[in-house]
């Protein structure tokens, strides 16, 4: 069942999308953006903002009782022109893009000891790209990113999640004029790792951001990325792509403030579930200022469920102050496998169990080309492949 509205430009309207006198943001957080902990109340999950998480399962993240124990093996591999670097909390280049918005990013702000700071210089065009790897030794770690582009630079950012532990962490990603950022966050935990994250984008004066999060594995992963505009003419796309397997918590979180006339966000999240209590959650908030006229944006979510037992929790959310817009909408759609599309396959000759990994394969083919690493490309098909052998085989 699916549910889609678009909005004109000039037009307004009523009810669940609605042209808003005052900005909302503060009614679905139960508190505001902070760099301490100790401004959040500890969450009892009656809260918008965790009424869909299971608390028992954050290992104490939520609440202060997580300790530092344990470690991450992280590496960083740039091309040579890039700065990589490794800095005290007392950097001034750590939190421009954004401060915590919940109380578990806060912990990981108020935790960590040492950050990471990479930075593309200037009109520089990197050919190949910074990879990241996070691999998780067991325990509970903290951890603090920045990614920075300057002005009129292009860079392609992989950030690989792999092995156990709790992991929380902020990721910023600052982008100059003109720059040019995409991102591809992969989280393929082992089965018992809990990981959260902020994803904090800054984007300038006619920069464009694009980021690409996959999900497959960890008992429970909670992602929030939120997209800011530091000047006018900026464009950010949000991609996403998750499997939820048996037991699997996957949960995303994005907000787009449209704060800044004449900018562009498209956020297009798909996701596909297997298994006894298998849950994905997809939040989607956007909200047009009164300032940020010239807007132009839309958001969908689509859920393919493949076996019994699975459930799917998808919130579209868009907040309107100004009705001089070029353009906005979203929808949101779960469903199961499109009989007549197997049905059709099945005609001309293709077996069942194909047929359903054609249909598969084809719903998650237009996220998995907004990657364009053939080599991460093809790990992830793979992964695909290796999750369809459950529900389809």
């Amino acid at each position: 069942m699916a549910e889609a509205q678009n909005i004109p430009a000039g037009s307004t309207t009523t009810g669940a999308i609605a042209v808003a006198a005052e900005s909302t943001v503060a009614t679905r957080m139960s508190a505001p953006p902070s760099f301490d902990v100790a401004d959040f109340p500890v969450p009892h999950g009656r809260e918008e903002e965790w009424r869909f998480t299971p608390l028992e399962r954050l290992r104490g993240l939520h609440d202060g009782t997580a300790t530092a124990d344990g470690a991450v093996k992280a590496e960083v591999s740039a091309p040579d022109g890039v700065t990589v670097e490794t800095v005290g909390r007392d950097d001034s280049r750590l939190g421009r893009a954004g401060k915590p918005v919940d109380r578990v990013a806060a912990q990981a702000y108020s935790s960590f000891e040492k950050a990471t700071v990479v930075t593309v210089p200037k009109e520089t065009v990197l050919d190949e790209p910074i990879r990241l790897s996070v691999q998780g030794q067991g325990g509970v770690s903290f951890g603090h990113t920045v990614f920075e582009l300057g002005a009129f630079a292009e860079a392609v950012v992989v950030i690989d999640h792999t092995g156990d532990g709790v992991r929380a962490a902020n990721v910023e990603y600052v982008l100059g004029d003109g720059a040019k950022l995409t991102v591809v966050s992969v989280q393929d935990w082992d089965d018992t790792a809990v990981h959260c994250s902020q994803h904090s984008a800054l984007v300038g004066r006619d920069a464009t951001f694009k980021s690409v999060v996959v999900t497959f594995g960890g008992d429970l992963v909670r992602l929030h990325p939120r997209v800011n505009y530091a000047g006018p003419g900026g464009e950010a796309e949000l991609y996403g792509l998750y499997f939820t397997d048996d037991g699997q918590h996957q949960e995303h979180r994005l907000f787009v403030d449209h704060e800044t006339p004449n900018c562009r966000s498209n956020v297009v999240y798909k996701g596909a579930l297997q298994g006894r209590d298998a849950h994905a959650v997809w939040i989607g908030d956007v909200l047009i200022r009164a300032s940020a006229l010239g807007t132009d944006t839309y958001e969908l979510n689509r859920n393919l469920v493949l076996t019994d037992g699975a459930r799917v929790d998808s919130v579209p959310n868009l907040e309107i102050e100004t009705g001089e817009i070029v353009g906005a909408g979203h929808a949101s759609a779960t469903g199961r496998f499109d009989d007549e599309q197997l049905f059709y396959l099945m005609a001309r000759g293709v077996p069942e169990k194909e047929a359903r990994r054609l249909v598969v394969r084809g719903f998650f083919a237009e996220l998995v080309q907004q990657i364009g690493l053939p080599d991460l490309q093809d790990r992830l098909i793979a992964k695909i492949e290796e999750e369809l052998e459950e529900s389809v085989a």
